[in-house]
Order: structure tokens, then sequence, then C-alpha cells
């Protein structure tokens, strides 16, 4: 039920980054043209993505640079949210998945935005308690 709350939460924050962060976007990519893309799909996929993305590459990442997360006092893992938000673009976007990041700018807002909007939607569902 937890992965069902946060993949939900992620998914609702990714669409609302989507919103807000100029330079990120739900809809065709410009090299398929496609404008049936079901936005709920994609920001299904998209959150599952991110899911994989963040619970296998980003703990290798971030011990590897634990000095600069140290050394900036952890405002490196601001890169390193950014840079794990393109990496998920670039995945589904292998995939045809019409989810895209225009560049650093963007993955920057739009990785602050959905850590935000995700740990205040988990919190308010309970989805990062412990099941008893």
């Amino acid at each position: 039920m937890n992965l069902l709350l946060r993949t939900a939460a992620t998914a609702l924050a990714v669409w609302l980054a989507a919103w807000l962060v100029p330079g990120i976007g739900l809809g065709p990519t410009q090299a398929t043209g496609d404008p049936s893309g079901d936005v709920i799909v994609t920001v299904v996929l998209v959150s599952l993505v991110i899911g994989l993305v963040n619970s296998v590459v980003k703990p290798v990442v971030k011990v590897l640079s634990g000095c600069l997360i140290l050394l900036t006092f952890g405002l490196f893992l601001l890169v390193i949210n950014a840079a794990m938000l393109m990496l998920s673009a670039w995945i589904v976007g292998m995939f045809g998945v019409p989810f895209t990041v225009s560049g650093w700018g963007a993955a920057f807002g739009g990785s602050i935005v959905i850590s935000i909007a995700s740990a205040l939607i988990n919190g308010i569902t309970g989805a990062n308690r412990d099941a008893d």
C-alpha cells in the first residue's frame, strides 16, 4: 500500500512540477509530434522511473560524492537531485514517454518542487510510516 501511495504522491508532484516549472514538459516531444500522449499514464511512468532511479542510482552517487556533500554542507544534494531528474527524463525518453527536462535550471527547479510536494503529500497520507 505504501508503494502505491508513494507512486501516486510522486506522480502528483511531477504533474505539479511540469505545471509550475518552465522547461519541464509532459506533452509530446518535438521528435515524435504525437499529441495523443495520456498525461496520467505519463506521470505514473515517470514517477515509477524516478522511484527506481532514486533507489538504485542515487545511493551510489551519494556515496561517491560524499566529500562534496560534506564540503558544501549538503547543498551538493541539490545537484544530485537535479541530475537524477534529468537521468529519469532521459530514461523515459528512451521508451518514447513524452517527458522532457530542458536543462539544468529546469532540473533544479523541478527537483525542488518534486521533493517538497512529494514530502508534503507523503506526510499527509502517511506513506512514510512503517507498517506496524
